[in-house]
């Protein structure tokens, strides 16, 4: 904590005398801005990914592997019967919170995207399928598995490892995605601040030889170009971040099934308050760039 608040008065104390130094617009002030608000509000969507996308793998993960299916592939006049035969062993299998035939209606339903709305079932020989409920704990599906076999040979037992994995897997690389997307931003912004920096430093080459022939230490110039580039750099990040949480809370929020990826993409309960870190860490890195460029710079001047 002492750390941060030594930081925090060195960045933002001024000094009117040192602060002259600076050019309070113009080309390096109208760069800075823009690219912090740029990249911070670039930041907030990068941010939302990565939650939203960390919340969907929870959530795959959760449902399916709570979720199993049945297929009672059999001839017509068995199906019933095979189907009725399943049900009871799954009445008695341990870990089977709920368990249900899916109606003509719900079958026809999945099968609408591919088949079309007026499909009629019995002209084609689809399985019945059971829709399986764990609970908590969860069902033994290899034991499962022999008693279907032993007493309902057209059931076939999908437990949904197969489609868990693939999708968590793929939410979870969406995440990671959208962290790294947050360090290139990070590293953009950085390059940014050196690139208006290191003009702002060349463009008042001849102040800073003055100021040198009159007793000024190069610490205390570059701290003139310190302060201003990190408080440029704190407020385009502000507006940047409040523009980016905008546009998030806008998005899509209602049950659309189409869209069930995009109305997630956003911020739920603490999460909105994670943007909030978005402009001091925006001021940080542009007080670390400015500071290198800065020293580099008056080295290279001497």
């Amino acid at each position: 904590m002492k750390g941060v608040v030594a930081f925090l008065e060195r960045a933002f104390h001024s000094d009117s005398q040192a602060d002259r130094v600076v050019p309070p617009s113009g080309f390096t002030a109208q760069l800075t801005l823009f690219a912090a608000g740029a990249m911070a509000f670039l930041a907030v969507f990068a941010l939302a990914l990565s939650l939203a996308a960390g919340r969907l793998a929870d959530q795959w993960g959760e449902e399916l592997a709570r979720s199993a299916t049945i297929r009672i592939a059999a001839p017509a006049d068995q199906q019933q019967a095979q189907t009725n035969a399943a049900l009871r062993i799954l009445e008695t299998t341990r870990g089977v919170a709920q368990a249900r035939a899916l109606t003509d209606e719900e079958q026809a339903a999945l099968l609408a995207p591919w088949f079309g709305a007026t499909l009629e079932l019995d002209t084609l020989p689809v399985p019945r399928l059971i829709e399986v409920i764990e609970t908590a704990e969860g069902m033994d599906a290899a034991g499962l598995r022999l008693r279907l076999a032993a007493e309902v040979p057209g059931a076939v037992l999908d437990d949904h490892s197969r489609w868990r994995a693939p999708l968590v897997k793929a939410a979870s690389r969406l995440k990671t995605l959208g962290w790294l997307a947050i360090i290139l931003i990070a590293s953009v912004t950085a390059a940014m601040v050196t690139l208006a920096a290191n003009a702002a430093l060349a463009a008042n080459a001849q102040v800073i030889a003055v100021l040198r022939l009159v007793g000024a230490i190069d610490d205390y110039i570059a701290h003139a170009f310190i302060r201003r580039f990190t408080l440029r750099a704190l407020i385009g990040a502000a507006v940047g971040m409040v523009l980016g949480m905008i546009a998030v809370l806008l998005l899509p929020s209602g049950g659309d099934e189409t869209a069930s990826f995009l109305t997630g993409l956003g911020f739920q309960g603490i999460h909105w308050l994670y943007p909030l870190l978005i402009p001091p860490l925006a001021a940080g890195v542009a007080f670390l760039a400015t500071r290198l460029a800065a020293r580099r710079t008056l080295e290279g001047l001497t």
